[in-house]
């Protein structure tokens, strides 16, 4: 016996539309369409023709026309400086981990660090209309402030910690972080102290934090380098050089990551400096390899996926309807005392 769906011929020319899967499955439109949105309410066997149609002819529904009653597009979008450090490829996973098991998918942007990228980058992904974004940091150019507001999405921004977020922010504070490791190196005293970092807003918090607890106690010296975002284990080098050809006694430095810290650290150790009696180096992020230098990198732990993982629930609670999700959500930091400080 003739199958009624292999009878018939499959559309050659254009996309296949949900009107040419109905045809072909020799059902409704609505059939189909419910078929695709709630399989439960469809008969078996009904559902069962229109899947075979739907695999043999490689239809990939049109969500966004089709969430136009729900106005939901089951799409999620995030925006981030960079994929390639660690930093941020576990918030990004956290992210995803969270958004996948309930039905949704990401959508990703990089900005380079460049805020007139991240304004590029959510005028087109606004334009595809997702059902929340998250984006890295507090410092927006006022044309992405205004945009997002007007787009009357949720919204969470990560990485930062704000008294008065667009929507909702999860992260911690960066001066709170520069403030913790002024700290620790002072009880463990030194004649000098240096900060070594890069230049986005973050690091630049950080370091202010820095400097602001060391106010009236010491100077906080800077190498004459410039570092752009992301810095580099040879930035590190290079400004580590820099503070030991200065002299003038013992030294604890502040990295802005710990890829810089890295970096200063093979510099301090190819001359021979003594870790942390003459120098203590402290890092950012506690990465993977922080553990296995040699001596270990004391740094600051931060739970990246926690990030990620806060984010998507906090948008997923909002695009419920969950009015009661806080404005701010903090994420706990330590430093991780090795042998470096």
């Amino acid at each position: 016996m003739t199958d009624p769906v292999k009878s018939r011929q499959a559309p050659t020319r254009g996309p296949v539309t949900l009107a040419d899967i109905a045809r072909l499955a020799n059902v409704s439109p609505v059939t189909v369409s419910r078929a695709i949105n709630t399989p439960a309410l469809v008969k078996p066997r009904t559902l069962e023709a229109i899947e075979r149609v739907i695999a043999r002819t490689g239809y990939v529904p049109n969500l966004l026309a089709g969430g136009l009653a729900s106005r939901r597009t089951k799409l999620i979008a995030a925006i981030v400086p960079a994929v390639s450090s660690t930093i941020f490829a576990e918030t990004i996973e956290g992210l995803n981990t969270e958004l996948v098991a309930a039905g949704y998918q990401l959508l990703l942007g990089l900005s380079g660090y460049d805020p007139r990228r991240e304004l590029e980058l959510t005028r087109a992904i606004l334009a595809r209309r997702p059902d929340g974004i998250i984006l890295t940091g507090i410092t927006h150019l006022k044309e992405t402030r205004a945009m997002l507001t007007g787009a009357g999405l949720p919204i969470v921004e990560i990485w930062d910690s704000t008294p008065s977020p667009l929507d909702t922010a999860v992260g911690f504070s960066h001066a709170a972080v520069g403030m913790l490791v002024a700290d620790h190196l002072l009880r463990k005293g030194y004649d000098r102290y240096a900060q070594v970092g890069a230049n986005d807003p973050r690091a630049v918090q950080r370091r202010d934090g820095f400097v602001h607890r060391l106010a009236g106690i010491a100077k906080v010296e800077l190498p004459d380098l410039e570092m752009s975002s992301p810095s580099t284990f040879r930035d590190g080098r290079q400004a580590m050089a820099q503070l030991l050809d200065r002299g003038g006694g013992t030294l604890g430095v502040f990295c802005s990551s710990d890829v810089v810290a890295h970096g200063a650290l093979a510099e301090a150790y190819a001359r021979g400096c003594r870790m942390p009696g003459d120098l203590a180096i402290v890092g950012f992020g506690d990465f993977d390899f922080a553990a296995h230098t040699h001596p270990p990198l004391t740094t600051v732990r931060i739970d990246r996926r926690d990030i990620g993982t806060k984010a998507a629930q906090s948008i997923l609670r909002k695009i419920a309807g969950d009015e009661t999700v806080e404005a701010m959500i903090n994420v706990d930091f330590h430093i991780v005392m090795r042998g470096t400080a």
